[in-house]
């Protein structure tokens, strides 16, 4: 199957006529080449008979830059141009395009698109060139040892020739098993600050192929009923009002009574006809409370003994030593539910092909799981189901549930038809925000003692909230002795040296379906990290700056040495401690998902007129970047996310329904709303570390750092408009 990524086919597939030398490291990291008639390799690297390369991508693009990161791991290695090399999404493979970080799951997440494939694309990029090379030798009759390949041209002395001429030779080589990988001396394209992004111009163009775009000849819209509460069910339905709307087709319970499809010629059509749809809801089981209920009951599990220590601390020792300390500061944060609002609302095509395979159209952030789940629905072999990958318009997670929840959902829409017309499951914005999943709902209770010098002698955290893995396929990995580890960490792993760091986690009752959002764990306890690290700071009559190096001040402690790193190289970029008159400062840093951020956000104003956002300065060390173009969008995104949602969202809910709808109450981060970011990169020669998601943890406790500095408020109930903060 040839997979596209522009409507004009702007890329090459794997179909392209003279496809003869494939490249690619199998799970036990070997290589393999192949001609085009073995292309069930699946290789990473394709090099057509013209001297086309081609990068096969296994991470799925939503804007994060493994299209660009990819391909220019593999061109580096063989020795071209970005202007050299093309791309296209990896087929449904979990066997060759595992996420190495997953285990046996096919997989984009957790910020590892470009950690993980560090070495893996290299690798393949460097068989590639050594092949070549060795077929240059051959053919040129000259000690290989003497040939490069720059900017696709193979050279040996007075001898050059452009790859292509090697291609077929080179296919019938072996693979070196272990390829020389360049010394980052030789690097041309990584880190370099010219590369730009791959899929710039067919985004700005409009060529760009996004699952939304998916327009198959004949196919139907569908869209579904749902309940108002989660958990309620469809009994049936009278469709009499809707079969008055030109273009509707018909209705169908789904299988699993979680709604109803509407059926439509077009997206206007079946929105009509689902708004006049009546169904007979079944809502015994449905959710009933109210988000004040569910905000009770995490302020009560976080009173009581917790469930878990995480740590293993003597819980009594820790408390004994903050009620003997000369200061104590305590605070109790709670952080509401959120959604992901991604850009473009979720949508994926299913259609069935002549010979009965299913295919399924779709910006996929986790393939392995609707693959696993469509040969259960459609009772068909693994190799019957195929998933085309599709540019995705955001994602923050959204489109990475475990549970394959809206593939599903559009698998089941198809199913009760008669499958002669492919089926486009259409979610509207106001589906997404009312019906979907959600960053949980957590509350910390904090206690820090502090000595007379102003060190801390301990520190006690309690946290509480719903657990976003347990249930899920990933249970039985992220998981050890009952701990979700997504729910503490960034606490319980704190590279700051801190005596009697005792932590405690209670999982509470189930409130709605939650799931994974920009930087998991991390939203929530960077927060509470770093503002009661403000807090401490200031009760101990320190400057925080100078109170956080206290704290990491073990340079042979690489964690601590590179969290130091950053905060230093923040307030130098930020002039900390020079902000004009009538503004103020707040500082945080933190580590996750591997990467180091440090943020100084400046802002002026007060509560009466409204606070201003004038700036925000970032640090990162997030080892060797790779495109430092890319990594600085994705810090700058990842301050813009974190900020805007603690500024005015959350989501709430009326007796288990959610209030919200649309941007107009659930409002995403204006352009208009910070004045300026400035991103700072760490030189490194360490691997690459996540990008997508380190920039939002600091990002909110920094804001909340500056508020206080400006005001004296301290915001610990979010968001921010709850605490009397308005924005200008």
């Amino acid at each position: 199957m040839t997979i596209n990524t522009s409507r004009r086919g702007f890329l090459k597939g794997a179909a392209a006529a003279g496809a003869v030398l494939l490249v690619g490291a199998r799970p036990d990291g070997a290589l393999a080449a192949a001609s085009s008639e073995t292309a069930q390799f699946n290789p990473f690297v394709k090099i057509d008979a013209d001297g086309t390369v081609t990068a096969i991508v296994k991470h799925f693009e939503k804007g994060q830059g493994p299209a660009t990161g990819l391909p220019t791991l593999i061109a580096e290695e063989i020795g071209l141009t970005m202007d050299q090399i093309e791309y296209e999404f990896a087929p449904s493979d979990p066997n060759v395009y595992n996420n190495l970080l997953f285990g046996p799951f096919q997989g984009t997440g957790g910020s590892t698109a470009m950690a993980n494939s560090w070495l893996q694309y290299r690798q393949a990029g460097a068989a590639a060139r050594e092949m070549l090379i060795n077929a240059a030798a051959q053919s040129w009759g000259v000690d290989a040892s003497g040939i490069t390949i720059e900017e696709g041209i193979v050279k040996s002395g007075d001898k050059s020739a452009p790859i292509a001429e090697f291609v077929a030779a080179a296919a019938q080589l072996d693979a070196p098993a272990k390829p020389r990988l360049k010394d980052p001396s030789e690097f041309r394209l990584i880190g370099n600050e010219a590369v730009r992004r791959k899929d710039s111009a067919i985004k700005g163009n409009g060529q760009a192929m996004y699952a939304m775009d998916v327009h198959l000849p004949n196919q139907m819209i569908a869209m579904i009923k749902r309940p108002e509460s989660k958990g309620g069910i469809a009994l049936g339905f009278d469709d009499s009002a809707s079969k008055e709307v030109k273009g509707y087709i018909s209705a169908a319970v789904l299988p699993n009574q979680a709604g109803v499809a509407v059926y439509a010629e077009n997206t206007w059509a079946a929105i009509q006809a689902r708004d006049a749809l009546e169904v007979e809801w079944d809502m015994s089981g449905a959710e009933t409370r109210d988000s004040d209920q569910i905000q009770a009951e995490i302020m009560d599990a976080l009173e009581a003994e917790p469930t878990y220590n995480v740590n293993k601390a003597d819980f009594a020792a820790v408390s004994a030593a903050i009620d003997g300390a000369d200061t104590v500061v305590e605070r109790t944060f709670y952080f509401p539910l959120l959604a992901h609002a991604p850009m473009e609302p979720l949508n994926c095509t299913i259609e069935q092909t002549a010979d009965g395979d299913i295919v399924l159209h779709d910006g996929a952030q986790m393939p392995t799981g609707p693959h696993m789940a469509y040969q259960q629905i459609f009772e068909l072999p693994a190799e019957k189901i195929h998933i085309n990958t599709m540019l995705a318009g955001g994602s923050f997670g959204r489109r990475a549930t475990p549970d394959a929840d809206y593939q599903v959902e559009a698998a089941l829409a198809f199913v009760v038809t008669d499958r002669s017309r492919p089926v486009k499951l259409v979610w509207t914005r106001e589906d997404d925000i009312r019906s979907g999943y959600y960053r949980p709902a957590f509350g910390h209770k904090v206690r820090v003692g502090l000595d007379g010098e102003g060190n801390i002698v301990g520190w006690h955290h309690q946290i509480a909230g719903q657990s976003v893995i347990k249930g899920t396929p990933f249970e039985a990995v992220l998981v050890h002795d009952g701990v979700d580890h997504s729910s503490v960490e960034g606490v319980s792993d704190s590279p700051y040296a801190i005596p009697g760091m005792a932590v405690g986690l209670t999982d509470t009752p189930k409130a709605t379906t939650v799931l994974w959002w920009r930087s998991v764990g991390h939203t929530h306890t960077g927060y509470a990290m770093e503002t009661m690290m403000d807090l401490a700071a200031e009760a101990a009559g320190r400057d925080p700056v100078e109170f956080r190096l206290a704290h990491l001040s073990d340079d042979s402690n690489a964690d601590q040495a590179r969290k130091a790193g950053v905060l230093k190289l923040a307030i130098e970029k930020a002039g900390w401690g020079n902000a004009p008159a009538g503004r103020a400062q707040g500082i945080a840093v933190h580590k996750s998902f591997g990467s180091y951020v440090a943020e100084v956000v400046e802002v002026s104003g007060d509560l009466d007129s409204g606070v201003r956002i004038e700036k925000v300065t970032c640090a990162v060390d997030c080892g060797i970047a790779v495109n430092p173009d890319v990594v600085k969008a994705q810090i700058e995104g990842g301050v813009g996310y974190g900020i805007g949602h603690v500024m005015r969202d959350q989501i709430t809910l009326t007796s288990g329904a959610v209030d919200q709808f649309n941007f107009p109450d659930y409002e995403p981060l204006r352009i208009g709303d910070i004045q300026a970011i400035d991103v700072h990169i760490v030189p490194s020669a360490e691997a690459p570390t996540g990008v997508g998601e380190p920039g939002t943890p600091p990002s909110a406790p920094a804001l909340a750092n500056a508020i206080r500095a400006l005001s004296g408020v301290k915001v610990t109930t979010l968001p921010m408009a709850e605490n009397g903060v308005t924005f200008v």
